[in-house]
């Protein structure tokens, strides 16, 4: 097959989605009013173009599709791909495994239909009211919804089921079904009678279990289904095996060797960049969950033209499902979930310092320099990408605990952190005129196991205080967080051990050393280290006390603003003469006092670039806790029956829903930790977590969201509002006896064989299926008349 640029002259370059389906081996365009709908024995080309004009290009495999159909898929995807510049990320879709960027796209859910163009079966036809079909409605966040037999023995007691007629449709939800899942069938009746009905069908709801206060309503379902058998199936689990494997992400060179294919190992994780060489492609396996496929620019075109192939060959060899997902792209043009399983990540012209070049998620570019703070409430964008809720101007409190008890610390000695304490800060400001709160959870390394846990306990009794208003941030010694830093004025000083309790002590050292980093107010701090010379950087300040004099060191790397923030921090700790010494010109007591000259880092310092931030779901609502990934998320994905993991790399936040489980707290910190622990990219451990309840979002959450709306969640249907808002239940059931009565009066109507189990079938026709499908047309037609259903 060889495609020219007219079986793409209607593929069109502004953003938002166009759909094909394969027939007749072309691409027939499938009409806007049809997106989602999918039929099981066909595939399906979906290409997205975003707002930044960056592509993707699916190709979906129904279930029943021919080889044929799939081959001619996957070649009109290459020849796609080349069309549009060789940038779009291609992935393969199976039916029922579709990846969480598919599923965003069709936000109300997937349809999946029976049959397929090849067999006669259209798309959607806007206004046609000649329907009978079920539809098998699962999921809380990605629904499917697929055709099944018209039949009470289709249906279970915990999924959600829809009979459509046409022109009504009606709901009936499983005893067993959640709040969510409810809510989400409504949104998925309403989508087919908005896009395939043009808004005139009605919907009615039915409770399961409860079916006597809608005795209208049944009697609809009775009338086609016949009378509800007293024992429906027991529910079935929404989950999908989880095919992932076990081992480490691996990074191979996959390449054709006189027809034989050669799968050689490059490396496993954590992978860096530099590993993928431009003159080849390369597959990184993804734990066996995923395949990804990387195509260098100077690859041959051959290579780059079968990538996808070889990808599928891969999964043949390592006797991976034949459902797991796959993605292509070209060098320059990676996902951001490829980018996030390597180490670090530099993307051309990207400039090194604190600076980029280039774009994160939805937050528009933001450079380094001065900026106004005064803006971040304006601009929660700009608040997400500095890790600022304010200009650091509010109230602070901060206590130390002492004897498992929250103690009030002097603020004469704010800023002052002793790794052998822990203590509680709390930070109060205003945004848009109400009260705002953040309780910062700062733990020393060398405090005891007691006091950590006292730490959690009395923050718990603070957040109570304020009505559970606070957002909790853990941190841990040394992994301060930006807005820490700032509230402390550029005098914050972490101390390696001792208390700072009064009245106590601490040894006494011949020599003190204190690492000085930052460049102004909002992000200085200084930080003990062991008082050696193997502790210097050329990057930095250092101060380095003794009994009688303190020295400013000044490496060659640091900046002007360095050193004068590092003069302002010297002061706070030393009442001593200062005496600045620049790098290379030590005076023999700096040394001495340092335990002698040696070696230390002198590179240039490099700086991780950001990364796109990524939303999870933790939920326990199908009786077992998983993690499910939400891609090109927006705040109508944050669930108020769930914990959400929002992780912007600097930073993992825990959103939690107002009606989440406690359960699903507990869990989803310890799946953070784990998450972190076990990330491909080798995550620091320590990275801050930070309890976001919903209502109370700071900026640096919002900022990550586009179009964040704070009145979201007191102005939102909830699912019994919605349902009340639906048809009358009478007016549904006389359509229902109208459309049965002309079924039989008027054959052309409607056609009922399609929908007949085999059984029924075989008793009405007197034949079997596929005997019938082999008649002349006129001898099935007569046996229909006699049937009464022609």
């Amino acid at each position: 097959m060889n495609a020219n640029n007219n079986a793409f002259k209607n593929v069109r370059r502004k953003p938002g989605l166009q759909i094909w389906t394969i027939n007749k081996m072309q691409m027939d365009p499938v009409p806007p009013q049809a997106f989602g709908n999918f039929f099981e024995g066909d595939c399906y080309i979906v290409l997205y173009v975003s707002s930044r004009q960056s592509a993707d290009i699916h190709y979906w495999v129904g279930r029943t599709s021919s080889q044929d159909e799939q081959g001619a898929a996957a070649i009109y995807v290459t020849q796609l791909d080349e069309y549009l510049g060789g940038s779009p990320v291609q992935y393969r879709e199976v039916q029922g495994y579709e990846s969480p960027r598919f599923r965003s796209y069709f936000k109300n859910g997937l349809i999946y239909k029976k049959g397929g163009v090849a067999s006669g079966f259209n798309h959607v036809e806007t206004n046609a009211y000649n329907v009978l079909r079920l539809l098998h409605v699962k999921g809380r966040k990605d629904v499917t919804a697929t055709e099944v037999e018209v039949s009470w023995s289709s249906f279970n007691k915990g999924d959600i089921f829809l009979l459509d007629i046409g022109k009504a449709i009606v709901q009936w939800n499983g005893p067993q079904s959640n709040r969510r899942e409810k809510l989400k069938a409504v949104l998925l009746a309403q989508d087919i009678r908005d896009r395939e009905r043009g808004g005139r069908a009605q919907i009615g709801v039915v409770e399961g279990g409860d079916e006597r206060s809608s005795p209208e309503l049944m009697k609809v379902l009775t009338t086609v289904l016949g009378p509800k058998p007293s024992q429906l199936k027991e529910a079935t689990s929404d989950d999908v095996p989880d095919s992932a494997q076990k081992n480490s992400v691996r990074l191979y060179h996959v390449y054709d060797n006189s027809g034989n294919l050669v799968i050689q190992e490059v490396a496993k994780q954590p992978l860096t960049q530099d590993l993928l060489k431009t003159s080849d492609c390369f597959i990184l396996d993804n734990k066996g969950s995923s395949v990804m496929v990387w195509k260098g620019k100077k690859a041959s075109k051959e290579e780059r033209q079968g990538a996808m192939n070889r990808a599928l060959s891969y999964i043949k060899a390592k006797k991976y499902p034949a459902s797991t997902t796959v993605e292509v792209m070209a060098e320059g043009a990676e996902s951001a979930i490829f980018k996030h399983l390597f180490k670090s990540w530099t993307d051309k012209d990207q400039t090194q310092g604190l600076g980029t070049t280039h774009n994160v998620g939805k937050i528009a570019k933001v450079d380094n320099g001065k900026f106004d703070v005064m803006e971040l409430h304006a601009r929660p964008e700009l608040a997400a990408q500095y890790r600022m809720v304010d200009d650091a101007s509010g109230d602070v409190k901060v206590w130390r605990i002492e004897n498992l008890e929250p103690a009030e610390v002097d603020p004469k000695s704010y800023g002052q952190f002793y790794g052998g304490d822990c203590y509680l800060v709390l930070y109060s400001y205003k945004r848009a005129g109400q009260q705002q709160y953040i309780l910062y959870i700062w733990q020393g390394r060398h405090a005891t196991s007691d006091e950590i846990a006292a730490s959690a306990f009395q923050a718990v009794s603070i957040d109570q205080k304020y009505n559970g208003a606070p957002v909790q941030v853990r941190v841990v010694m040394g992994k301060e967080p930006r807005h820490f830093l700032a509230i402390f004025k550029g005098k914050l000083i972490i101390f390696e051990g001792g208390t700072g309790r009064p009245g106590v002590v601490n040894p006494a050292k011949d020599a003190r050393l204190f690492q000085v980093r930052g460049t102004n107010e909002l992000n200085t701090k200084a930080t003990e280290v062991v008082a050696r010379a193997a502790s210097l950087s050329s990057n930095d300040v250092f101060l380095l006390k003794t009994d009688n004099i303190s020295y400013l060191w000044y490496g060659k790397g640091c900046n002007g603003d360095e050193r004068e923030m590092g003069k302002v921090i010297s002061d706070v700790l030393s009442r001593h003469e200062k005496r600045v010494v620049m790098e290379g010109q030590e005076p023999a007591e700096f040394w001495i006092a340092l335990g002698g000259k040696g070696s230390y880092a002198s590179d240039r310092r490099i700086f991780l670039p950001l990364h796109s931030p990524r939303l999870f779901e933790c939920s326990n609502q199908t009786g077992r806790f998983k993690i499910t990934e939400v891609d090109d998320f927006a705040q109508c994905d944050l669930d108020e029956d769930d914990v959400m993991l929002l992780d912007t790399w600097e930073e993992l936040f825990l959103w939690i829903g107002n009606s989440s489980y406690e359960y699903e707290t507990k869990e989803a910190l310890n799946s953070a930790r784990d998450y972190l622990r076990t990330h491909p990219a080798g995550r620091d451990p320590d990275t801050p977590i930070i309890f976001v309840k919903q209502g109370y979002e700071p900026p640096t959450f919002t900022g990550w969201f586009n179009a964040w709306d704070p009145h979201k969640w007191s102005g939102g249907n909830s699912y019994e509002e919605m349902k009340n808002k639906l048809s009358d239940s009478s007016s549904i059931s006389q359509i229902t006896l109208v459309k049965v009565s002309l079924t039989v009066s008027h054959p052309l109507f409607f056609d009922w064989q399609d929908y007949l189990s085999d059984q029924d079938f075989e008793n009405l026709l007197g034949s079997t299926r596929a005997d019938f499908q082999r008649l002349p047309k006129w001898r099935q037609n007569d046996l229909k008349k006699k049937a009464g259903i022609f």
